[in-house]
């Protein structure tokens, strides 16, 4: 009689890790993918909850400058300061203009050939804002968007882990690379478990690396590194202590990742008597008017969908930026609020090769690259994912003892031990995040296992 064939020691250490990695990394692959689908879709949400807003009809009539739009909004909202124009993106669509005003920001539309008020919204209180300070930061600010990362940078441990676990040990092919459906009970459910896995591991890598460049360790680390440029871009321009990346938040991009590490310019002049507190600088006489920027802007072929940030103090720039779903498109543009002189035109041409990979795949994570088709494929992803998580749960479910949480054994191999600790060290130093809390978790694995089996099963 044949005795049981041994589980190795590595795969137990494997299994072990892809336990600990799962019970933290789930609930947050939950959060990411869910509230990412929602994202997928800003543009049909959007139509479908604000058309009213967003949508003019169309006219033979010219449209009415950028600054006697922001003066009519003005007059509606005294005391407002201007914060970000956008004109509109094609025939039929509001302009956009956003104002601080009481504390609040507001998105104020407005129809360009007509100069009506359409109507505002809060900036931080729509769906899609919420969204993406729930997806990038869990609304907690800072300590949110490590804790984002920190799942993220585990996820990677999570798909390395799975795929070690995957791999066939004497089952048939079949087993492997399509789910047993006749088996039933747990096996059934470790197999469409292991098999979404395999054939989506490259696809969930890519969804979490390309978001991984848009947090705030990892990804600016990263961006310090790979996102640089010619210095002699900057030789003749009067340059701040600010680098573009301050022009950013989690829910409101101003500059492409890409432009994020580039030193800000500054606008230079006689300003000092022209600086009325809590005066726009749209109408403010000291600086060029924002109809003068869009008018650059489109001599200088910046694609429609584009949006002017204006200055942030007497040394502040007009920032011209889009974002559109080609990112071979992208352009930024910081303008002189005095002389109108272009300080910086940033194109992608002008990108390296990281950033322009990395450009290309934000415009795929976030849907917009080709369409409808790459919104159904970011979707099946996302899917996917949910699924991958729902079915781990279910096997823990099943295969936990009663009144036991089930983690997997301690392996006894010492040496095998010692290699899979290696690995994870490796892992910890592509990811900072991962390599702080892996201590913690080897602190807290051994205070586990000194506890009476009956408690640590």
């Amino acid at each position: 009689m044949s005795s049981p064939r041994k589980t190795p020691s590595f795969y137990t250490v494997a299994w072990r890790w892809h336990f600990f990695a799962g019970m933290f990394v789930v609930p947050f692959m939950l959060m990411l993918a869910c509230t990412g689908i929602i994202y997928l879709f800003k543009p049909q949400l959007d139509q479908w909850m604000y058309g009213e807003l967003l949508n003019v009809p169309a006219s033979n009539q010219p449209m009415h400058p950028a600054d006697h739009l922001a003066g009519l909004v003005q007059q509606h909202y005294p005391g407002a300061a201007l914060l970000k124009y956008q004109p509109p993106a094609t025939s039929t669509s509001s302009s956009k203009l956003v104002i601080r005003h009481q504390g609040q920001k507001l998105g104020v539309y407005v129809d360009p050939y007509r100069a009506t008020l359409l109507g505002s919204l809060d900036e931080n209180s729509t769906l899609q804002a919420v969204v993406l300070k729930l997806h990038g930061e869990l609304l907690m600010g800072k300590s949110g968007d490590l804790l984002v990362e920190l799942a993220a940078s585990w996820g990677v441990v999570l798909l390395v882990s799975g795929l070690y676990l995957w791999w066939p040990r004497g089952r048939g092919k079949l087993a492997v690379f399509w789910p047993r459906f006749s088996a039933g009970g747990r096996t059934l459910w470790r197999d469409l478990h292991a098999v979404t896995g395999f054939w989506g591991v490259l696809f969930v890598l890519f969804m979490l690396f390309s978001g991984l460049t848009w947090t705030g360790f990892w990804g600016e680390k990263f961006a310090a590194v790979w996102s640089q440029f010619p210095a002699q871009m900057w030789d003749d321009v009067p340059k701040s202590d600010r680098k573009a990346i301050t022009l950013n938040s989690t829910e409101d991009k101003v500059v492409p990742w890409a432009v994020e590490q580039t030193p800000l310019p500054r606008s230079t002049g006689n300003h000092a008597e022209h600086n009325n507190q809590g005066a726009s600088p749209a109408v403010s006489p000291a600086t060029i008017r924002l109809q003068q920027v869009v008018d650059l802007a489109q001599t200088l072929k910046v694609a429609p969908g584009y949006a002017i940030a204006l200055p942030d103090g007497p040394e502040g720039v007009y920032t011209v930026s889009v974002f559109p779903n080609d990112p071979r498109q992208e352009a930024t543009l910081h303008v002189d609020q005095y002389s109108g002189k272009v300080l910086a035109d940033i194109r992608f041409k002008d990108y390296a090769a990281v950033p322009k990979a990395v450009e290309f795949g934000v415009a795929l994570h976030e849907g917009k690259f080709f369409g409808l088709a790459n919104q159904l494929l970011m979707l099946t992803i996302c899917l996917l994912i949910i699924f991958s998580c729902i079915s781990g749960i279910i096997m823990w479910i099943k295969r936990k003892p009663d009144g036991k949480l089930g983690v997997p054994a301690s392996p006894a191999d010492t040496p095998l031990w010692k290699t899979a600790l290696i690995l994870m060290l490796l892992l910890g130093a592509a990811f900072p995040l991962v390599g702080a809390s892996f201590l913690l978790v080897l602190a807290l694995d051994a205070l586990w296992q000194r506890l009476p089996r009956r408690a640590a099963a």
